[in-house]
Parts: structure tokens; C-alpha cells; sequence
């Protein structure tokens, strides 16, 4: 069979699969994979560098569905082309445990690089591995990095206001290896777009200093569609985004360009009529002739071709191979840990400024460090200085600024830290996590590797007032799961919380305070308890109580256990930086640190929602703080020594 014909026969085949999945499953999205099945074709047959029988190479192109509903197409282009996807695996689509998910989910199925679902963040996470690329390419030379990111995107992705914020910073760094193409189908499941969305997409995204250009009627034209992209491609200064026009649900007679072909199941009969006007075999379900198999499947020996040429140059690299590898890996250099610093007990500096301490120390040993801010890099601590500002007259800097953009920065480190080879930090203020949320949450679900600092933790920031001061903040994102969060109670705490990001996997928060705090006896050598979670920092025989703090009530909690000791009550004192790691201690060990056989009063500057757990009793804060100086907004919600110390007797009176 000509090529020609394999070709039209196989974009035939991945619109049949398009119907069938969500047919089979009951639900599902078949009209946008259906539509850009020609797309997809070229992509992955004429365009991508990518090698199935090894989906992780470094320099393969990253392809993104940012539009994550239509799954179904990037699961058919993975069966296809042989990265270990069955026939029964396609027929499972949308099923509990089977390969092929709802939405897309990065190590679930090999070939997905990034989970997608909520729209837009695809988008974001795709100006993240654009950014990755860049700063690798610059950073070790194009020799052994020069690739791609592809990302398909829809209507209601570019809807969402992380891709104003993404777009915008994209512009802004001039990464010209971003190629977007934005399917522009005019149909959401509530109807046409002009509904809501009335936008001039391409004049929007000139304005952001986007290459645009309108394709107009080609989603049908494999040839065009390949010549659009490689044009796009060529263009080296500027992301691109190609304006695609198509036709959702196409060919379906009835159902095509409405949104009865977005959101569900084209249903028996649209699909026999539609595969009959396709001239595929009505009654076979996912139809998959094996010429049409075995053509895609030759993309193996291209993409291994491709892969073992990059390994041959790797092999003659003569830059800084260990730096090299250890940004493959995701990892510092041997023994960096050997350059924290340690901090003297008694002295005083806020959290914020021990983490910049930190990272001034160690920045050279983690050669994939970069760090950067939502406008708030020195005041956070993520401002190394060592480090030059990151942009597209210096992409191999190492300081990014994301401008007043929290939410594409958190998704924008997730691209980063998913395409690999760059371990992201990123800073703001706590009360705008509420601006990161959703890619936290992604962050969690994908085990990112990314770090974010969240400075001005508390009440104590002051005179900002309660619209600054976070409250329900901890709450919320420890009930996250696959969330490290890690609140240090000193300067110390704050180099052993860095320790476990850098050395872990997944994502970590640390949540550091504005105000100075005293660094502490005993912190400096408790990495390993810090690890723990929770440990015993002051301990007293015939301790009557157990008073327990996070970060800046730690120090609290001491000064409240001298007040209760002259009054003869002995009290223990545990630091407890991070619930998660606590949680996930053996029992024996969580029973030491809070001996149930005594009263457990919490102290923390933020909801008491969930101490319950933990705790008998806590000094916390159930409303909104105030403006204020620092120190007296804490003491007017009860944060002082002598209130804790009243709290801590009323509890032992409960409870004897």
C-alpha cells in the first residue's frame, strides 16, 4: 500500500479509536480526537523526535495535550506507535485501574510527560519545559540539548487566566522551541464559544510577543499541517502559536461542529454513519489493520536512531560532565549537603533570610538550581546571589522572574521540574499559595520535584493585615496528599528542611516567617529528627505537659515551658516542622515524641483545624488576623509566653 494511503487509512483508524473509547466506556470526549486526528498523525510520524522503546531520553521533543479531555488521541498515538499500549488497553479506556485514564497522568502511561486535566495548566507546564530546554541548551550547549515542546491546546484552555499569565512570560523570555497549536473549533460543552469568548486569540498573543500565525482551513491536510509546524519551528526567537480552525467531531454527519460531539459518546448510530462516510468497517470496533500498525511502529527505528546519535554526542561532550549528569538526574553533587551552613544558637534571623543563607551556600553544588519569584525573590530568600537574572538575552542565568504571575510560576516549576534537568525554587508569600493551589495540587499528583518558599507565614508579617496574614493556609495544604510541607522553627531547621527537598523526590513547601526568630539549642545536628517530622527538642523529668509548636512558635513554646518550670511545672517542649513526615514514622517512634500519658497542648499561629489529631488542646487562631505591628497583633491573639503557660494549666487542670 502506498504511503499515502497507509497514512489516510491511519488517520482514518484514529478517529474510529476516537469514537470507540468513549463509546465503550460510557463517557468520554471524542469529538476534539477526531478533529486534530491528521494533527496527531503528523506530529508523531513526521515532525517529533521521539523514541517509543525509550520514552525518558533526555533530548526527545516533549508533546503536551494541554486540552487533557481528549486522551483518547494521545493513547492511540501511543498504541500506535508501540510505547506498550494494547488494543485491550484502549478498549479499557476511562476504566478503574487500566492504562488509559480520564485525562493523561505522567508515570501511569509511558509516553504521557505530564498529567493534565484541569485546562490550561498543559499550557503552563509547556512554557516550563520550553524554559528547561533553553536553559539547558545555553547552559551546556546545543550539541547535547536541542529539542521541541509541542502543545496542543483548546479554547477553553486559553479561557483559564494561567494562560494570560503563561503566555505572557513566554513572550517575555523569548523561547523560540515552544510550538503551541491552539485548536480553534468554536465549540465548548455548553455550545459555540461565542457564548463567552469573543477574544482575538492571534492579536492577543502578538501583544505577548508570540510568532501567530492563522492556519485556517488545513486541519485535513497532512502535508500543510507538517509545513506549518516546521515554518513555526524555524522561528527561533519567539514561542509560536499556530491558530488552527477545525471541526469538532468530524466526519460525524449529525454531530460534527456541535457540542453534542464534545462531552460525550457520539452514540451507535452517529458512529456507524461516521464510519461509513469514513469507509472503515462498521461493525469492528477499534479497527486497527496491521499495514496501518506496522507503518507507525516504524517511528521506533527513527526515534532509536535519533536517541543513539544523541548518546554519541553526549559521549564526546567535553563540558562539565558531572554538572551535566547531575541535572539529568535531578540531583546535587556528592557530599553538598557539606556545605549548609550551621547556625549559632541565640543569634536571630528570620527563616526567609536563613533560606537565601542557604542557597548562597550552596548553589555551585546543585548545578540545576534555579530559583525565581512571583516580584518577591529577595524577599522570600530565593534571590541567590551568585545567580544572574535568567532571560533571552541571557538564557543560561539562573534567577528567573516571574513577575506578579503565582499561579503560571507554581505551573511553569512544574513544567520545569517534569521535562528535567533543572531543579525549580520558587518564591512568594504564603497567603498567595492560594494563587498556586491548583498547580500544588498537580505538583502532588505528578511527585514533581520542585520547592517552593513560602515566606510571611503567619500573623507576625504584621501591618500588611488580614488580607496578607495567612490563617486556614496550613490547614489546606496538609490535607493535600503527596505534599511535603516542612515549617521550620529556626535558622537550622531551615537548612535541614532544604536537605530533605534537594535530596527527595516530589514536591516540598517550606514555610518560613518574615520576622527574625532565635535560632535554638539543639537544632543545629537534628536533621535526622527534622526528617522524622516531629522530635523532642527540650526534654524535663516528670514532665507534667507537652507543649508542641511549628515554625515561629517553637521559640513560643520554650519561653512558655521557663514560665511554667518557675511555677514547679516541668513541661517538654517537641518541634514538629512537618506533620507528613510525622505521619509517616512507625507508631513507636510518634508515641515517644507525644506520650499520650501526659496533656499535649498545641501552639501555632494559624487554624487550629486538624490539631486535634496531634494534640489535646491548641493556642491557634479561628478568625481573620489584623493589622498591626507584628509583635502586637501575636500578643493580642494570645501568642505570648504567659498566655501559653495560662493555657497549658487550664489543660492539666482538664485533665487531672
Amino acid at each position: 500500500m502506498p504511503t499515502s494511503d497507509i497514512e489516510e487509512l491511519g488517520v482514518k483508524v484514529i478517529r474510529g479509536f476516537a469514537m470507540d473509547g468513549p463509546e465503550a466506556a460510557g463517557n468520554g470526549h471524542p469529538g476534539t480526537a477526531m478533529a486534530l486526528a491528521p494533527l496527531a498523525h503528523v506530529l508523531y510520524t513526521r515532525i517529533m523526535a521521539h523514541d517509543p522503546t525509550a520514552p525518558d531520553w533526555p533530548d526527545r521533543d516533549r508533546f503536551v495535550l494541554s486540552c487533557g479531555h481528549a486522551s483518547i488521541l494521545q493513547y492511540s498515538m501511543l498504541y500506535l506507535c508501540g510505547y506498550g499500549l494494547s488494543l485491550e488497553d484502549l478498549r479499557k479506556f476511562r476504566q478503574l485501574n487500566s492504562k488509559t485514564p480520564g485525562h493523561p497522568e505522567v508515570h501511569h502511561t509511558k509516553g504521557v510527560e505530564v498529567t493534565t486535566g484541569p485546562l490550561g495548566q498543559g499550557f503552563a507546564n509547556g512554557v516550563g519545559f520550553a524554559l528547561a530546554e533553553s536553559w539547558l541548551r545555553a547552559t551546556f550547549g546545543q550539541e547535547v540539548i536541542d529539542h521541541h515542546t509541542f502543545v496542543v491546546c483548546s479554547d477553553g484552555d486559553l479561557m483559564e487566566g494561567i494562560s494570560h499569565e503563561a503566555a505572557s512570560f513566554a513572550g517575555h523570555q523569548g523561547l523560540g522551541h515552544l510550538v503551541c497549536v491552539y485548536d480553534d473549533n468554536h465549540i465548548t460543552i455548553d455550545g459555540e464559544t461565542e457564548l463567552a469568548f469573543t477574544d482575538n486569540t492571534a492579536q492577543r498573543f502578538e501583544s505577548y510577543g508570540w510568532h501567530v500565525e492563522e492556519l485556517g482551513e488545513i486541519a485535513n491536510d497532512l502535508d500543510a499541517l507538517e509545513a506549518a509546524i516546521r515554518a513555526a519551528m524555524a522561528v527561533k526567537d519567539k514561542p509560536s502559536l499556530l491558530v488552527l480552525r477545525s471541526h469538532i467531531g468530524y466526519p460525524a454527519p449529525n454531530k460534527a461542529d456541535t457540542a453534542g460531539a464534545h462531552g460525550n459518546p457520539l452514540g451507535p448510530e452517529e458512529i456507524a454513519l461516521t464510519k461509513e462516510a469514513l469507509g472503515v468497517p462498521v461493525d469492528e470496533a477499534f479497527y486497527a489493520p496491521i499495514p496501518v500498525v506496522e507503518h507507525y511502529r516504524l517511528t521506533q527505528g527513527r526515534g532509536a536512531a535519533a536517541r543513539r546519535e544523541w548518546e554519541e554526542r553526549v559521549a564526546r561532550f567535553e563540558g562539565d560532565t558531572d554538572a551535566f549528569m547531575a541535572c539529568l538526574e535531578g540531583r546535587a553533587l556528592a557530599g553538598w549537603q557539606a556545605k549548609l551552613p550551621t547556625f549559632e544558637a541565640g543569634t536571630k534571623i528570620a527563616t526567609r533570610n536563613a533560606l537565601k543563607k542557604c542557597l548562597d551556600a550552596v548553589a555551585e553544588v546543585i548545578p540545576g538550581l534555579i530559583s525565581g519569584g512571583a516580584d518577591l525573590t529577595d524577599n522570600t530568600g530565593v534571590k541567590v546571589g551568585a545567580f544572574a537574572a535568567l532571560d533571552k538575552t541571557n538564557p543560561s542565568g539562573r534567577l528567573i522572574h516571574f513577575g506578579v504571575r503565582e499561579h503560571a510560576m507554581a505551573s511553569i516549576a512544574n513544567g520545569v521540574a517534569m521535562h528535567g534537568g533543572a531543579m525549580p525554587i520558587t518564591g512568594t508569600f504564603f497567603v498567595f499559595s492560594d494563587y498556586a493551589r491548583p498547580a500544588l495540587r498537580l505538583a502532588a499528583l505528578m511527585e514533581a520535584k520542585v520547592i517552593h518558599a513560602f515566606s510571611h507565614d503567619s500573623v507576625g508579617l504584621g501591618s500588611d493585615g488580614p488580607t496578607h496574614q495567612p490563617i486556614e493556609h496550613l490547614a489546606s495544604l496538609r490535607a493535600m496528599p503527596g505534599l511535603r510541607l516542612i515549617r521550620p522553627a529556626d535558622a537550622n531547621e531551615v537548612a535541614h528542611g532544604l536537605r530533605i527537598a534537594v535530596d527527595s523526590n516530589g514536591p516540598t513547601l517550606l514555610i518560613l516567617s518574615r520576622q527574625d526568630l532565635p535560632v535554638l539549642d539543639g537544632t543545629a545536628d537534628a536533621y535526622a529528627e527534622v526528617a522524622k517530622g516531629a522530635y523532642v527538642l527540650r526534654d524535663a523529668a516528670d514532665a507534667a505537659i507537652t507543649l508542641v509548636g511549628t515554625g515561629s512558635e517553637v521559640s513560643l513554646c520554650l519561653a512558655a515551658a521557663d514560665e511554667l518550670a518557675a511555677e514547679n511545672i516541668a513541661a517538654r517542649v517537641v518541634s514538629m516542622p512537618s506533620w507528613d513526615l510525622f505521619a509517616a514514622q512507625p507508631e513507636g517512634y510518634r508515641n515517644d515524641v507525644l506520650d499520650d500519658q501526659r496533656p499535649i497542648l498545641a501552639v501555632e499561629a494559624a487554624a487550629s483545624f486538624g490539631w486535634e489529631r496531634w494534640a489535646d488542646d491548641a493556642v491557634s487562631i479561628d478568625r481573620f488576623g489584623a493589622s498591626g505591628p507584628g509583635d502586637e497583633v501575636l500578643a493580642t491573639l494570645g501568642f505570648t509566653p504567659t498566655n501559653v503557660a495560662a493555657r497549658a494549666k487550664a489543660l492539666l487542670a482538664d485533665w487531672s
